[in-house]
């Protein structure tokens, strides 16, 4: 497994041992998420207000929940990806020198 929890990473591979312990995916997954989620529902929701032309109050109870669980749904996996992505390219620390 590669999480212990909801989103924090394992320290070692249960399979093969590797040491996870030092992958970090900062910010990286927050940043995607917000560029695909927010073009996802805001185009949405455009498309919404110009076709159906919907009071304020019908947006909120539509697109506050979506963009949400749009939000946290995508968060687990897009950790994962740019975890799988260190690994595969042999990431480590900025600005870490082995001596």
């Amino acid at each position: 497994m590669l999480f212990e929890g909801f989103l924090r990473i394992s320290p070692a591979c249960e399979a093969c041992g590797y040491d996870l312990s030092k992958a970090d995916s900062g910010d990286g997954p927050a940043v995607f998420i917000i560029l695909i989620a927010g073009f996802l529902v805001c185009f949405a929701a455009l498309f919404v207000e110009f076709t159906l032309h919907p009071p304020i109050w019908v947006h909120l109870v539509l697109w506050l929940p979506l963009i949400t669980f749009v939000s946290v749904g995508l968060l687990r996996p897009m950790k994962g990806l740019m975890v799988a992505a260190q690994v595969a390219n042999r990431a480590s620390e900025a600005g870490r020198r082995d001596v």
